[in-house]
């Protein structure tokens, strides 16, 4: 998704009832089995940041979706992310994080394959403590809808492997 700023208005916070559902709701899905094993194998390959940015750089420049992007949206987590977008219409992507910020999940193509020098990740991987990080209201320039970006910690027991974002459309909320 391509996110524009809203005219010359200032960022707006999440409505409460996205910020009582991200703190209800969401916050448990990173503890799923099928998103912590997906995060625990990705982890265990031990790629190097170098690596992910040269996967970052070619996931930018390919148009359409390659058989590597496709996947991450028809593995099983890719499957259980389908899911809960289903479940939940107002969700109107997820996506899945190893603990470098990379892609391990995802319901649509994200605009890059490395997130791991974002807000979304930074605040909600937050070096190994996780957090939950809600981003301000922001205008989807390519769907013509308000979004707000949840993130949350991916957790093994009480270890934070990796994160989680789920795009909020407003106008479904």
């Amino acid at each position: 998704m391509t996110f524009f700023a809203t005219g010359g208005f200032s960022a707006e916070k999440a409505p409460q009832k996205v910020v009582e559902f991200a703190n209800s709701e969401l916050i448990k899905i990173g503890t799923n089995p099928t998103i912590v094993s997906s995060v625990k194998a990705e982890n265990g390959k031990g790629k190097t940041l170098e690596q992910i940015k040269k996967m970052d750089e070619k996931w930018r420049s390919t148009p359409g979706i390659d058989d590597s992007m496709k996947a991450l949206m028809e593995s099983d987590c890719g499957k259980y992310l389908r899911e809960i977008q289903q479940k939940h219409a107002f969700l109107c992507e997820i996506f899945v994080m190893d603990n470098q910020g990379a892609n391990v999940a995802m319901t649509d193509k994200t605009s890059d394959y490395w997130q791991g020098d974002e807000a979304k990740f930074k605040e909600s991987f937050k070096g190994g403590t996780g957090a939950v990080h809600i981003s301000d209201v922001e205008f989807d320039d390519s769907t013509q809808v308000y979004v707000v970006q949840v993130s949350v910690p991916v957790k093994d027991g009480e270890q934070v492997i990796g994160a989680i974002t789920f795009g909020v459309n407003l106008d479904k909320l």
